[in-house]
């Protein structure tokens, strides 16, 4: 465990000092000023995802929720985006921002395509930090010192070689190499896990977006080490992490920022 790189955090993301937030709906400027790159996504395409939240949702019997965030993530190869939804306890989910991300590449040993489904973020499987260090082909896969790797537990997926049978693999969403792959997020290229870009990595960080699971924990007296010290979570922190892939024809124009390589 180690807490280096925290204290960089607030010259590194814009909005630390920024008010509390007083409504659910006050993290879209935050989105919009702190996310690199941030997707605009039109306002019919929201409402269909939103749908689908809606929908998955229902199928896996999650029935009446606190009002809280979301994070989606549509793993189609010509999407490749996280979207996050304000979801209320009754009525439509309402979008707060979207990003690129990767998820996994099939066709090469030891990928795996990222599941389908809903994935609850607990303290069964805690979250840690990067340290920041190289691999032997010099990417730093957690991304920089000090990002957090927000962790689903072991998971049932499909193998992207071989027979294509389903096998175990860590869920975890996180940053990435910031100068080597953080440039090819919307394409299907990790292992499995969800890239995604380092502003987004501190914004849910930062306000606690999944962290109602922490947060409890937190009142009840536990201590929590990954958690940074000028955090500022908000009162509607989730716990869910939807997966789902959608059947575009063609790259979305909103998609598109990106070339395909």
């Amino acid at each position: 465990m180690f807490f280096g790189g925290l204290l960089l955090r607030c010259a590194l993301f814009a909005d630390c000092a920024a008010a509390p937030l007083s409504s659910p709906l006050d993290l879209i400027p935050h989105w919009n000023s702190s996310v690199v790159q941030p997707l605009q996504v039109p306002a019919d395409e929201a409402r269909r995802y939103a749908d689908l939240l809606a929908s998955v949702w229902a199928e896996r019997g999650l029935g009446l929720q606190p009002p809280q965030y979301v994070v989606l993530v549509d793993r189609s190869a010509i999407v490749q985006a996280l979207l996050l939804y304000w979801k209320p306890a009754q009525g439509p989910a309402l979008l707060i921002g979207a990003a690129l991300v990767s998820t996994g590449r099939a066709g090469r040993f030891d990928y795996f395509e990222t599941p389908l489904g809903v994935f609850a973020h607990t303290l069964e499987n805690p979250d840690f930090r990067a340290e920041g260090t190289y691999n032997e082909n010099g990417i730093r896969g957690y991304g920089v010192q000090g990002m957090r790797v927000f962790d689903f537990g072991w998971q049932t997926a499909a193998r992207g070689w071989g027979n294509g049978h389903a096998s175990a693999m860590r869920l975890q969403m996180h940053a990435t190499d910031p100068d080597v792959l953080e440039p090819l997020l919307g394409q299907a290229r990790s292992k499995g896990c969800i890239r995604i870009p380092a502003s987004v990595n501190r914004l849910l960080d930062h306000f606690g977006v999944l962290d109602a699971d922490y947060e409890r924990a937190l009142a009840q007296g536990q201590a929590l080490w990954m958690l940074a010290p000028d955090r500022e979570p908000t009162p509607w922190s989730g716990r869910y992490l939807v997966v789902v892939q959608t059947e575009h024809l063609a790259r979305p124009a909103w998609a598109a920022t990106r070339p395909d390589k």
